[in-house]
């Protein structure tokens, strides 16, 4: 598939029981689009009948455009292409599904998210579901992957395929099962006609005991204080009435459940340290050259490789959710003026560019910036490129009791996306979040910060942190 009405498809970014979401190009404006098109599953086509899903299709559309709100996905355009109908929403890169690094199976542990990172999140969540609840809608299917993220982090609810309208009731077959397993409220699954807004908040809370421990609830569970150094009994109380299997128990709104998070926000602010806890000390790790084979040390691989997904741990020194296992003593110099501040770093040798680029560019803006720094000589190099994944790991320090993941010293955090020169495919690169600590891949067309690193001495050995 090329074109869908006037949108060039770029990619598929997703596909559900009622349609598949791709990324689309409106040609004139070059703006990139998130398209979803009508193409129900043939299981869910065989229970409702075309009739039915494109009348579903169609009220998902309208229900978007009615709500009018900053945490709710907004719809630009909706339209038939050969009779199926199609609707676009503002492209995001990102959502909490992929920042959380969960996977096709649910069940597989996660990252666990510095407690400022889970308490926004969560506090976006309940303004948007403030909004529907109060326009009668309940969600129904309320996820990480549901959950999208734009450049500033700002979080917008979308996928609204089987929201429940005030005054609407539809009798579903038996068959059928609305929102996604691990996060549907218990009622919902026995009843989806039965749901109320709790049942979103009960979604939302294992949203967030996933944000705190890494884990989904199971049937005993870990109090979120005894996994996250940031919270205490007082969390563990919230969450715990969160996702509680008597609707009763939950929290009846989302305004009261927001009042609540904002009170332990409150006592959580006043004992938090330093966002970012740079040690003065630091544990003995191995040396190592800079060699490939090098066991138990950082890996300074300055050559670009193209990596899959299944070889990343191997290739990049990280475990399954792309953190690094080896962290770096630095030891950092920084000189120059200006824009043209150089930071070295004595440890590893490599030489960085301070301030990188003034905006996020696409990962063939990021290779011409490139091209323009070494034609200037800038700084008095001409050998600068983007860093390799392994050299970013380089500049990342191992989670502290602030949990939280910085970059060190004498680095602005202007981006928290930054690209990396190692390619996933022929349209697709890696990069890192060097706010969480992790790496992950993005297409080409995704916009992320862009810093110039060169290997100005190359005699330099490597001392690594294990993790």
């Amino acid at each position: 598939m090329k074109k869908v009405g006037k949108y060039e498809i770029c990619g598929l970014l997703g596909k559900g029981g009622m349609g598949k979401v791709y990324k689309a190009r409106l040609p004139f404006a070059e703006k990139i689009v998130a398209l979803k098109l009508l193409m129900p599953h043939p299981h869910l086509l065989d229970l409702l009948g075309e009739q039915e899903l494109r009348s579903v299709f169609t009220a998902e559309a309208k229900t978007m455009c009615a709500l009018q709100h900053p945490n709710v996905a907004d719809i630009l355009d909706f339209d038939h292409h050969e009779g199926t109908p199609f609707f676009t929403m503002d492209y995001h890169h990102q959502n909490l599904g992929s920042v959380l690094g969960e996977k096709a199976r649910v069940e597989e542990p996660t990252r666990i998210l510095p407690l400022h990172k889970a308490i926004g999140y969560t506090e976006q969540v309940l303004r948007g579901l403030g909004r529907l609840h109060r326009s009668g809608i309940i969600h129904r299917d309320v996820k990480p992957f549901n959950l999208l993220l734009d450049a500033s982090d700002h979080l917008k609810i979308t996928d609204f395929g089987f929201s429940k309208l005030r005054g609407e009731y539809r009798s579903y077959p038996s068959g059928l099962v609305l929102g996604s397993p691990f996060y549907a409220a218990p009622e919902q699954e026995k009843d989806p006609e039965s749901v109320d807004p709790s049942s979103d908040l009960y979604s939302l809370g294992v949203i967030l005991y996933r944000m705190l421990v890494g884990l989904l609830p199971q049937e005993h569970l870990v109090r979120p204080s005894e996994v996250h150094p940031e919270t205490d009994a007082s969390w563990d109380q919230f969450v715990f009435r969160a996702i509680e299997g008597d609707r009763s128990g939950r929290f009846g709104s989302a305004g009261e459940m927001l009042e609540v998070l904002e009170v332990l926000k409150t006592s959580w602010a006043k004992r938090r340290e330093e966002a970012c806890f740079f040690p003065e000390t630091h544990q003995e790790g191995e040396v190592s050259a800079g060699l490939e084979g090098a066991t138990g040390s950082l890996r300074l691989r300055s050559r670009p490789l193209k990596v899959r997904p299944g070889d990343a741990p191997r290739v990049f020194d990280c475990d399954e959710l792309g953190r690094p296992l080896v962290h770096t003593a630095n030891d950092f110099r920084v000189e120059g003026e200006g824009s043209e501040e150089l930071v070295h770093d004595d440890t590893t040798g490599l030489l960085w560019q301070r301030e990188g680029s003034s905006e996020p560019l696409d990962w063939e803006g990021a290779r011409r910036y490139m091209e323009e720094l070494n034609e200037e000589n800038f700084g008095g190099f001409s050998r600068w490129r983007l860093p390799t994944i392994n050299e970013w790991f380089s500049l990342l320090k191992p989670l502290t009791e602030s949990s939280r993941h910085c970059l060190s010293g004498p680095f602005p955090m202007d981006e928290k996306w930054y690209w990396s020169c190692d390619r996933k495919s022929y349209s697709a690169a890696w990069y890192v979040d060097l706010e969480l600590g992790y790496a992950h891949w993005g297409d080409f067309t995704n916009l992320y910060g862009v810093r110039a690193v060169c290997f100005p001495d190359r005699g330099k050995g490597v001392r690594g942190i294990k993790k």
